[in-house]
């Protein structure tokens, strides 16, 4: 959705236009962990991300230390049982999974830890080969830790399921405030940018009988409401508004002159309905003739 005067020639002016905004969140596991590759990151819902008129983004419920994320999995797995009568989850589902998350603790808090223990007794090892002194060696060999009473391997995916659980959880209806805190499932405020310094960078290309204007959120759009922009068609009449625009990029379907002439464009930022940051460097592109 724009603001936007109607022009019957824009391709863009029609009803049933949509105005979508789609998440690609990713996160890091600990640093420094060779050869383990990192689960994909919960999906943001609607009520984490910006919606019009708030002002409030919230950094992902699930944390990036694996340390935490061992404390998130303990506390969600002992709580979600007395959940669900009210969230309307099945005892089916219950007991998938919290079976998950048995095993994914065990897998990073006690096999994970033995398995780097183990790694750096190798390491030991052969530094003892090599510069060591004594008897014969004897390599160390790998013990995986018991598998807690209860706990059982489960199929592969287990993050995936669980994030999928969540989502479910917070689009149902169903998940107060006061649960979301309780399963931890509602991530912390996130700390807003200084708004006085940010500033649009706008790209103009003339493409057929159109002049294209790109231009994007820079990773603020939480905090951001629309980017104008005004144009200098090089009539004498300097700058002029053109668009107040809310969807990414714009296409400026004013008619091009019949003499060559020079449209510059330069925008700036809004929020709550106010100019915010600095303006855009002006961009020309020559159209006509």
């Amino acid at each position: 959705m724009r603001i936007a005067i109607w022009d019957s020639n824009d391709p863009e002016m029609h009803f049933d236009n949509p105005n979508l905004i789609w998440a690609n969140p990713s996160y890091l596991l600990e640093a420094g962990d060779p050869g383990y590759v990192p689960p994909a990151t919960p999906p943001i819902s609607a009520n984490e991300t910006k919606t019009k008129g708030k002002k409030m983004k919230h950094n992902s419920y699930f944390p990036s230390k694996q340390a935490d994320q061992i404390t998130w999995l303990v506390n969600f797995d002992a709580k979600i049982a007395s959940h669900a009568t009210a969230l309307g989850l099945t005892t089916a589902q219950i007991t998938a999974i919290t079976a998950d998350c048995a095993w994914l603790i065990y897998v990073l808090q006690s096999w994970l830890t033995a398995v780097r223990t183990w790694a750096q007794s190798c390491t030991d090892a052969a530094t003892y080969a090599q510069t060591g002194t004594g008897g014969v060696q004897t390599l160390p060999v790998f013990t995986a830790p018991a598998v807690p009473t209860g706990t059982a391997p489960v199929a592969l995916g287990v993050l995936t399921r669980l994030f999928a659980l969540v989502q479910q959880i917070k689009v149902s209806g169903k998940c107060s405030d006061d649960i979301a805190h309780d399963l931890g499932i509602l991530g912390s405020e996130a700390t807003a940018p200084d708004l006085s310094a940010v500033q649009p960078v706008i790209t103009a290309k003339v493409n057929g009988n159109l002049v294209d204007i790109g231009w994007g959120w820079q990773g603020k759009s939480a905090w951001l409401s629309s980017c104008e922009i005004l144009v200098d068609r090089g009539d004498g009449k300097g700058f002029v508004p053109l668009v107040v625009d809310t969807t990414p990029n714009y296409n400026d379907t004013q008619a091009f002159p019949a003499a060559k002439t020079i449209w510059t464009y330069k925008a700036i930022y809004r929020a709550s309905d106010q100019q915010v940051g600095l303006w855009s460097r002006a961009i020309s592109v020559t159209v006509g003739g």
